[in-house]
């Protein structure tokens, strides 16, 4: 039970700048590895190439911007209380 105890308090959101930041990293990422391919393409003569590095800049993306990593959660929300 030790295991899925620590699954299930692994933090799974992000806050609103976190996001931000997220959504920002993403997309220079995406076309930092885009100009790369392009013009690693060109130099080979391949668009295969190209493509090959911007599917390798997706997962590279995607493996540093979709988890919420502790970064993404420095600036906690402080929801209101319900009244009653």
């Amino acid at each position: 039970m030790g295991i899925v105890n620590k699954v299930m308090n692994i933090p799974t959101h992000m806050d609103f700048k976190g996001q931000d930041k997220a959504e920002r990293l993403f997309q220079y990422i995406i076309f930092a590895f885009s100009v790369v391919g392009f013009i690693w393409g060109y130099a080979c003569q391949e668009f295969s190439q190209t493509v090959y590095v911007l599917g390798a800049g997706v997962l590279t993306a995607s493996l540093l911007c979709l988890p919420p990593w502790p970064f993404f959660q420095a600036h906690p929300v402080d929801w209101l209380q319900k009244d009653e």
